[in-house]
C-alpha cells in the first residue's frame, strides 16, 4: 500500500471541460534530471480550436502546438522548476451561436513511469524478468532521491525557522530596549519640566 502511494504521484491523468475562448493551465513542480512525457487529446468546438503550450517558470517554451487535437510531448528537466501546461481556446473565423465546451484529456508521466522499458528490452535484449528488475531498480533510485530531496528541504526549512526565530528574538530585545529608553527619557523630561515650573522639588 505504501509503495502504491509513492507510485501515484509519478503519473497524473485528468479529464476536464474548457469553455470556448478560455484558458486553463496545470502547474507542477518537478525535480532536476527527470524525464516527463505527456499525452493529450482535445476536441474542437464549432468556431474554436485548442492550442497547447508547455513552459517553465522562465517562460522557455518546451513544447507548443496549434490546433492540438491529439499528440504527445516529452522533455527532460535541466533543473528543479515549476512547469506549466496550458490549453487555450482560440476563436476562428465565423460565428457560432452555441459553441460547446472543449473536452480535454491529459496524461502526464514522469520519472520511472515515463521511461520506455520495452525499447530498452529490445535494444539490450533483456528478458521480462530483467526488465522488471530494471524498472524496480529505477523506482528504488527515484524513491531514494525523493527522500533525499525531502530531507534537504526539511533542513532548509529548519534553517529558515531558526534564522527567523533568532531575528524575532533580536528584534524583540531591540524593541524592549527602545521602549525602556523612551520611557526613561519621558520620566526625566517630565521631572525636569515640573521642576522648572516649581510643581515638584
Amino acid at each position: 500500500m505504501k509503495l502504491l502511494s509513492l507510485l501515484l504521484p509519478l503519473s497524473m491523468g485528468m479529464y476536464f471541460h474548457m469553455p470556448p475562448g478560455h484558458k486553463k493551465c496545470i502547474k507542477e513542480e518537478i525535480h532536476k534530471d527527470v524525464v516527463v512525457t505527456g499525452e493529450f487529446e482535445a476536441k474542437e468546438s464549432p468556431g474554436h480550436r485548442v492550442d497547447l503550450k508547455v513552459t517553465d517558470s522562465k517562460d522557455h517554451i518546451l513544447y507548443q502546438k496549434e490546433n492540438a487535437e491529439t499528440g504527445k510531448f516529452a522533455f527532460t528537466t535541466d533543473d528543479q522548476d515549476l512547469f506549466e501546461v496550458c490549453f487555450t481556446s482560440v476563436r476562428l473565423g465565423g460565428f457560432s451561436q452555441d459553441p460547446k465546451s472543449h473536452e480535454i484529456k491529459l496524461v502526464i508521466k514522469k520519472g520511472v513511469e515515463a521511461k520506455s522499458y520495452d525499447e530498452q528490452a529490445k535494444t539490450e535484449k533483456l528478458k521480462p524478468l530483467e526488465v522488471e528488475l530494471r524498472r524496480l531498480e529505477d523506482l528504488s533510485e527515484s524513491i531514494v532521491n525523493d527522500f533525499q530531496y525531502m530531507k534537504t528541504r526539511e533542513e532548509q526549512m529548519r534553517d529558515t525557522n531558526e534564522s527567523t526565530n533568532s531575528r524575532v528574538l533580536y528584534f524583540s530585545i531591540f524593541s524592549m530596549c527602545c521602549l525602556i529608553g523612551l520611557a526613561s527619557w519621558q520620566v526625566l523630561y517630565l521631572r525636569k519640566f515640573f521642576q522648572s515650573k516649581k510643581l515638584i522639588d
